[in-house]
This record gives C-alpha cells, structure tokens and sequence, in this order.
C-alpha cells in the first residue's frame, strides 16, 4: 500500500511524538574549517569537504527535553506524517535581516531517512516564507551535517557565513542562505 506524507502545521498534540523521533544522524563527510594568518597579518579561514575514513555517529546539537519549550516561540513549526505517524518537522524564526526567516531544524525520524521527507518540508519552508512575503530562507546546520549541506545545497542554497561554537556542543554552525522563489536541481 503507498501511503502519502502529508506535511502541515503542528498542533500541541503532535509535540510529544516529535519530541521522540531520533535526531541523531550519522555521515562520512565534514566541512572542515582551516585557520591561517597570512604573511600579512590577514586571518584567512576556509572550509572543505572532506571524506572521513569511517562512517561518523553525531548527535543532535540540541537537548530534545527542551524542544517543546523552543518550539512555541517559533514562527511555524511543520510536521511531516504518513498514516497519523510523526515522521519529520521544521522549525522556523524570523530573521533578523529584513524579509527574511530562519530554518532552525529541519528533522526526519531515522527510520524514514532517504524517502524525500526532507525535500517535501523544505519545499514547503520555501513556499510558506514565499507565500508570507518572506524572500530569503537562511539555514543553520552543523558542520558534521554532510546529509542536511547537501539538501541546502541541493536547493541551490549559498555558504553564507558560519558561526564558531555555536551549538551547546561548541559545534560551528555552518549559515546557508536561498531565494524562497528558486527550484530544486535534479
């Protein structure tokens, strides 16, 4: 039987089960930040991509305990769901450049990984922020998340900055920014 995933606004009753999804995530690559100073005193800082020799386990950034306080101070929070079951959800704030909004977390349940969830709810990021008025999405991901970089990107989305110890884990946050007009590459 094919089921539909079905992506909408969150209702106070979806929270417990999106509080208990697997956040956690594992990959093979990392953007790897390099840190030099110039004979001429000029910090250069770069990232690449590298292959780890070994599939890397991460865990979630955020403590999951307090994603239900997080979430009502939220600006749209969707879930994704396949036969009344809680697959996936996106969590949005406004930002502080005008125009735009934040893509704070964008989660889909381990066992439903690879399926498109997590095209179906950033395309309906990109459709609400459209809809809103809002022309440009920003994105924060860890630099360990190899699957998330490679959705932004993917998207079409940009390397836009990153912020250094950013997570409660020390984590850098790597900032990712799309126009919310723009379609996927194939």
């Amino acid at each position: 039987m094919n089921s539909e995933i079905k992506i909408r606004p969150a209702i106070s009753s979806d929270i417990p089960a999106l509080m208990q999804l697997d956040h956690n995530y594992s990959t093979n690559h990392v953007w790897q930040m390099g840190v030099r100073k110039n004979l001429e005193g000029v910090i250069e800082i770069h990232f690449r991509e590298i292959k780890l020799p070994r599939v890397m386990q991460v865990m979630y950034p955020r403590d999951p305990l307090r994603l239900a306080d997080e979430w009502v101070r939220r600006l749209l929070l969707l879930t994704a769901e396949e036969n009344g079951y809680k697959c996936g959800y996106a969590a949005v704030i406004e930002s502080p450049s005008p125009g735009s909004v934040w893509l704070t977390d964008l989660v889909v349940d381990l066992r439903q990984r690879r399926k498109g969830i997590g095209t179906q709810m950033l395309k309906s990021i990109l459709s609400w922020s459209s809809l809103e008025g809002y022309g440009r999405l920003f994105a924060e991901v860890q630099s360990k998340n190899y699957p998330a970089i490679s959705l932004f990107r993917k998207f079409g989305f940009q390397f836009s900055g990153y912020s250094d110890a950013y997570f409660p884990d020390q984590d850098i946050a790597l900032l990712f920014a799309g126009e919310t007009g723009i379609s996927v590459k194939e």
